[in-house]
C-alpha cells in the first residue's frame, strides 16, 4: 500500500484593504488550489485548504480555513505547518499592502491620491525559518522568461518543487478551467503538462509530489 500524506494547500487571492470599501487584489479564483485539494483527497491523502476570498465550494472531506489578507495567510500557514507533510503554496499572494489603513471611507476629491505601499511577508521564507522538514511546493505565475524566473524562485525560496505557468497563454491564465504548466524540481528535472482541465493538471501534480518523495527514500 502506498504511503498517504497530509497536504496544506493555499488557494485564491488575498485582499489588502486601503479603506473599508477598497482593496488591492488580483484575478485569482482559487480553482487550481481547490483542484489540488480535491485531487489529494481522491488519491487517499488528507488536505487542508487555506483559502482567500472565492466563490468556490470546498471539496468534501477537506478542512477549510478562510483568510483575507497576506498577513492572515502567513499567520494561518505558520500556525499549522508542522502538522503536515507537504505545503503547496498555490495562492496568489499580494506582494504589497497599503502602509496604513483608513478606517473610514476615503471620499473622492479633485486631487490625486498617493498610496504608499510596503512589502508583505515572504511566506515561504518565513516557513523556512520554522525548521519545517516537509516538502515545499511553490507556484509561479509569469508573463515572460518562465523557466528563468521559476528556477530563480525555486532556488531563492529553497523549494523542492515549483509549478510555473504563463498567464498570458490562452486557457492558462487566472479564472480559466484549464491550465498548462511546467514543473521544475531541485533535482534539475522539468516536466511540461500541456493544456488540460485543472482537475487533471492537479492530479498530475499530486502524483509528481508523491513520486518525488518516494524516489528520495532508501529501498
Amino acid at each position: 500500500m502506498s504511503k498517504k500524506y497530509s497536504f496544506l494547500i493555499t488557494a485564491g487571492p488575498t485582499r489588502e484593504f486601503i479603506d473599508p470599501v477598497r482593496f488591492i487584489s488580483n484575478p485569482s479564483t482559487g480553482k487550481m488550489g481547490y483542484a489540488l485539494a480535491q485531487a489529494a483527497i481522491e488519491k487517499g491523502h488528507c488536505a487542508t485548504l487555506i483559502s482567500g476570498p472565492t466563490s468556490l465550494t470546498p471539496p468534501e472531506c477537506v478542512e477549510i480555513v478562510k483568510i483575507i489578507s497576506a498577513r492572515d495567510l502567513c499567520k494561518a500557514v505558520l500556525e499549522r505547518i508542522h502538522d503536515y507533510d507537504i505545503l503547496i503554496m498555490a495562492a496568489a499572494v499580494a506582494d504589497y499592502t497599503p502602509k496604513s489603513f483608513t478606517p473610514k471611507k476615503i471620499k473622492k476629491s479633485d486631487a490625486d491620491m498617493l498610496l504608499e505601499l510596503e512589502r508583505t511577508a515572504d511566506i515561504l521564507k518565513e516557513v523556512g525559518k520554522t525548521g519545517f522538514s516537509g516538502i515545499k511546493v511553490g507556484f509561479a505565475a509569469e508573463t515572460d522568461h518562465l523557466e528563468q524566473y521559476a528556477l530563480s524562485k525555486l532556488k531563492d525560496k529553497r523549494l523542492h518543487i515549483i509549478v510555473a505557468n504563463d498567464i498570458t497563454r490562452q486557457g492558462a491564465g487566472f479564472g480559466a478551467d484549464t491550465n498548462a504548466v511546467s514543473i521544475f524540481s531541485d533535482r534539475n528535472d522539468r516536466n511540461d503538462i500541456h493544456l488540460k482541465p485543472k482537475r487533471e493538471v492537479a492530479a498530475y501534480i499530486i502524483d509528481y509530489i508523491v513520486e518525488y518523495i518516494a524516489s528520495a527514500r532508501p529501498n
